[in-house]
């Protein structure tokens, strides 16, 4: 953090894309995951080449996002922020929010993903958003107490549902990532046209609570600039069938993720095993769950 303050951006922008690019050479395990999955998603639209060519480039940008997150992390005022940050759509998300019943922002591990709940609250929106405990108890501390550093309220995927409702009841802001496969109630939905365990919680909560959901996404342009991307609130409508409608409104908000990350296909997690679970695998422990 020291580093990326004292040092001209310019520069340390690139001495960060550079240590990005070299980790793509020496952490194989995170290089053969990323490629393994971009041949996975694009193999039909992409050459071989092409997509080693956007694995490098994952690497580079997430060096390149890490320190701008680092770096603003001192920045207090909206003007100063908007030399980093450029936003469009913005008036869906106040169309949601004048509402009064809270609004959900589904949102991905896209860019410098970290600076959308910072650029609520200087805005002056009550924001909190929802991250999984890590296993490691200092680096949790210290992502933690970076996010809510400046107002930002942390809640534990799992462990705080009471304090996400009552959130979203006090008509607040929630933000959620639910790009991920992680130990949390999931459905299967469509993720670049393969079947991906998404967790379901955001399609649930909007159902129950009547909050509204803006997909949000952020990603680095050419000049270094991030542009926050705001689309339309999704209109939540209940069948009577409440499974049926968590699957429904899942794919739709996988369906919006996907079309923001495709905006630039270099700025998303590939190293994560977004896949791993397969429907088989669900099938097979829900039959031993029964079986005991």
């Amino acid at each position: 953090m020291f580093f990326t303050r004292i040092f001209p951006r310019k520069l340390v922008l690139w001495v960060c894309g550079k240590l990005g690019g070299l980790a793509y050479y020496l952490v194989k395990d995170a290089r053969k995951k990323t490629i393994a999955n971009l041949t996975l998603a694009l193999s039909k639209e992409k050459s071989e080449a092409e997509i080693l060519e956007i694995a490098k480039k994952v690497f580079v940008n997430l060096g390149k996002n890490g320190a701008d997150v680092l770096r603003t992390q001192h920045i207090t005022d909206l003007e100063h922020w908007k030399e980093y940050v450029e936003t469009e759509g913005w008036e869906h998300f106040e169309n949601a929010f004048n509402k009064g019943k809270g609004v959900i922002c589904v949102t991905c591990h896209m860019g410098a993903f970290e600076m959308l709940a910072t650029n609520m609250v200087l805005r002056g929106y009550p924001a909190s958003i929802v991250g999984t405990e890590l296993s490691n108890k200092r680096i949790d501390d210290f992502v933690v107490n970076m996010r809510t550093s400046r107002g930002v309220e942390f809640i534990h995927r799992g462990k705080d549902t009471i304090k996400l409702i009552k959130t979203l009841k006090r008509g607040e802001v929630v933000g959620m990532l639910i790009d991920q496969d992680t130990r949390v109630k999931s459905t299967f939905a469509d993720f670049f046209g393969i079947p991906a365990y998404t967790p379901l919680g955001a399609a649930l909560i909007a159902l129950k609570t009547g909050a509204a959901v803006v997909p949000f996404a952020i990603r680095r342009l050419e000049n270094d600039k991030h542009l926050i991307s705001v689309k339309p609130e999704i209109e939540i409508v209940k069948s009577g069938d409440l499974d049926k409608d968590i699957d429904k409104y899942t794919q739709i908000f996988n369906e919006n993720l996907e079309a923001f990350i495709r905006k630039d296909l270099t700025q998303w997690v590939w190293m994560h095993e977004r896949w791993k679970t397969r429907p088989q695998d669900v099938a097979e422990r829900e039959r031993e769950m029964q079986n005991e």
